[in-house]
């Protein structure tokens, strides 16, 4: 395989379950199960070695779940196998951290192994809202999971804040935005370099799905002055924006989630990581123990023809700022983009997307609709 792949390890334990979570995670599990979960991923990955002979990985990233949670000794092993295994010179190696927990010690761990990137969930600075989206930490956590990744040698520091948060009592649009800008501007003071806008989406089978009723959520059209105004604030605040809820001071935009928006190769690794590798898509079952046991990965579908392709790789690429250029689509496919969809894209409004000799892309507004706009590029 000539091209670098980004691998991915799911880590899916957590200290509590967010009742806005639909990710696969488990809580309540013992060191020992910690310590085989660990023993596998290590297997996972001298097994992948093996079957993509000579593939080199340039990006590292622990998701979960609370990857945190393994601590930094098994966090160190499981880079020290990735990188005898796959190489990781000059990786960008990421962690998702919880503010609140016990993180010095797991940081300085991570940095010493090579870890050289966190990503921190903070989700908001208001104290009520964090209440309702029931995270254990407070605002003054965030700061201090910051100093503990700064005192471990780690500068590329991401923050997850989270748009349209349920309110504790109902409040006029104007407060709701107002709450959403005020999340934003507060990550912008902490000179993070990068910083993760996402819009709460309520997951079916989770808590806030079963409550829906009770929470008190912004209506669509404030939901969508909300994500406006935030984006503006946030780039006002020197960070870039360059992907629907991606934004980044110059040089950190996150490599390893490009690998995805870009249809490049990466490796899925844990209960519930997909991965795309050679034309397939594949994924390991959400169970830990069939994990642990040595299940192999399930294929998703057949292999992707050169048409699926084509269109995949748009719909991805339009989740970028950048969205589809002529040139990127010539070098991959070797022709630049089909005619045909100049043609829908002419029949969709200039205030949402824009298609020219350089491409065709979304807008911040087309972000909004980005759904709906892809369909009918891509309908045939």
């Amino acid at each position: 395989m000539s091209k670098p792949i980004g691998i991915y390890i799911h880590v899916p334990f957590c200290q509590s379950k967010c009742p806005y979570c639909d990710f696969y995670s488990l809580t309540g599990q013992s060191a020992s199960i910690f310590d085989d979960y660990t023993e596998a991923v290590i297997r996972s990955l001298a097994l992948w070695s093996g079957r993509l002979s000579g593939a080199r990985a340039d990006t590292l990233y622990f998701g979960g779940g609370t990857p945190t949670l393994l601590g930094g000794e098994r966090l160190a092993e499981i880079i020290k196998a990735a990188g005898r295994h796959f190489g990781l010179e000059g990786a960008e190696i990421t962690i998702e951290a919880n503010p609140g927990d016990s993180l010095e010690p797991v940081f300085s761990a991570f940095a010493q192994a090579g870890g050289n990137r966190v990503s921190i969930g903070a989700q908001s600075f208001n104290q009520e809202q964090l209440r309702v989206l029931g995270r254990r930490h407070n605002p003054a956590d965030v700061r201090a999971a910051i100093e503990a990744a700064l005192s471990a040698g780690i500068r590329n520091i991401s923050v997850d804040i989270m748009l349209c948060v349920p309110t504790p009592e109902p409040e006029t649009p104007d407060r709701q935005i107002e709450l959403a800008v005020q999340s934003a501007s507060d990550a912008t003071k902490l000179r993070v370099k990068h910083i993760s806008a996402y819009m709460l989406k309520i997951e079916k089978n989770t808590p806030f799905s079963d409550r829906k009723g009770e929470l008190f959520l912004p209506s669509e059209d404030t939901a969508a002055e909300i994500y406006l105004a935030a984006c503006l604030e946030l780039e006002r605040q020197g960070y870039r924006q360059y992907e629907i809820s991606n934004f980044a001071a110059p040089g950190y935009i996150c490599r390893h989630n490009l690998k995805y928006w870009n249809l490049e190769p990466y490796l899925g690794i844990g209960p519930a990581a997909h991965s795309y590798l050679d034309g397939r898509r594949f994924y390991y079952t959400a169970n830990l123990d069939a994990f642990i046991s040595g299940c192999a990965p399930v294929p998703e579908g057949d292999r992707i023809t050169k048409k699926i392709t084509e269109q995949e790789y748009i719909m991805l690429k339009l989740r970028l700022a950048e969205g589809v250029t002529n040139q990127g689509f010539l070098e991959r496919f070797s022709h630049p983009i089909p005619k045909k969809y100049y043609r829908r894209a002419s029949l969709i409004p200039s205030e949402y997307l824009t298609a020219d000799s350089k491409g065709i892309r979304l807008n911040r507004r087309g972000f909004l609709l980005s759904n709906t706009i892809i369909a009918r590029l891509l309908d045939d």
